[in-house]
């Protein structure tokens, strides 16, 4: 069973910290990259995704004043432990446009029902060897403009890279990933 947990300081997660780390996820692998580092946002929030009471995943969400105002930036610091999962973890770009995977399934989710009703939503990429940040510019993305889901918006210098912007059209996500098997 999949959970979804928002991050306090209560919520004991050293376990998923050490187990980023071994898989190389250095953006989840300490508080202070995962948390600290979102915490000096206007608005934010961070969750973990437990299977079977296992942290196996991270996502994060926050305001985006970059971009303008009512705007927030979602799946931020996404990282999944699929080794961990009962689910296939290839990520095909059907896989992508049918939501037959976990950020789609829950991390996705969980930022849009945090992000008040009516602002704008935006997910960054960039070229990085870090984390997936490749995957998600090169195949992620794009498969989501071409269903309509997304759109470029701008390529931006920000936390430290050149990142390109890309904003997500909550409403048509939720509509197109209610057609298609939800995972319990």
């Amino acid at each position: 069973m999949f959970e979804t947990k928002q991050w306090s300081p209560d919520l004991n997660v050293s376990n998923f910290y050490k187990a980023a780390e071994i898989r190389g996820f250095k953006n989840n692998s300490i508080q202070r990259m995962l948390v600290d580092s979102l915490s000096t946002e206007r608005e934010w929030a961070v969750w973990i995704l437990f299977y079977n009471n296992t942290p196996v995943g991270s996502v994060a969400a926050h305001s985006f004043d970059e971009i303008g105002e009512n705007c927030y930036r979602i799946a931020a610091r996404t990282c999944v432990f699929t080794d961990l999962l009962p689910y296939n973890s290839l990520r095909t770009k059907n896989q992508i446009v049918t939501h037959q995977h976990v950020t789609s399934q829950f991390l996705i989710p969980v930022c849009i029902n945090w992000v008040p009703c009516g602002s704008r939503v935006f997910i960054t990429s960039n070229e990085s060897d870090v984390g997936t940040q490749r995957l998600v510019h090169r195949i992620f993305a794009p498969a989501m403009v071409e269903t309509g889901q997304m759109k470029f918006v701008k390529n931006l210098h920000y936390r430290g890279t050149m990142q390109s912007v890309w904003e997500l059209f909550p409403d048509k996500f939720l509509k197109e990933l209610s057609k298609y098997p939800k995972w319990t």
